[in-house]
């Protein structure tokens, strides 16, 4: 049975709170060394709301990511109080931290199609030499 809107709307707004406190939390409130810049870029929320995936957005390499996911996994039940606190509410779901790498593959994507679009360009223009108009046939009066 599919669910209702209301709850699918509730839902999205308990989402986009839970991300822009933890954004907040990331910007400066998580005193980690290990916690490099970065940025919530979704918060995905089970149906039931007793689990919520949060995807950020790393400022870094491989090194940096994993430094800042292994802090944040680290404070996740810190994070959970401070939401409790702030938002008011009586549960808050088990978070789980994940590493958000559309914005690198989005870039890698997009400069591997501009090199296939040149190498196209490139193709198209060595096979196609210029050869002279070859004159039109007229039929055999025969």
């Amino acid at each position: 049975m599919p669910e209702h809107r209301a709850r699918t709307y509730h839902r999205n707004r308990v989402a986009q709170s839970f991300s822009e406190e933890i954004g907040a939390m990331l910007e400066g409130e998580l005193s980690d060394p290990r916690i490099f810049p970065s940025v919530v870029t979704e918060v995905v929320l089970a149906p039931g709301g007793k689990s919520a995936r949060v995807f950020v957005a790393v400022t870094g390499g491989e090194e940096e990511e994993a430094s800042t996911l292994a802090a944040l996994t680290t404070a996740r039940a810190f994070i959970r109080s401070q939401i409790r606190e702030r938002m008011g509410v009586r549960h808050v779901p088990e978070l789980s931290f994940a590493i958000d790498r559309s914005e690198k593959m989005t870039g890698r994507m997009e400069e591997l199609l501009d090199r296939n679009r040149k190498r196209e360009k490139k193709r198209a223009a060595t096979a196609q030499p210029e050869q002279p108009p070859t004159p039109p046939t007229t039929p055999d009066p025969a």
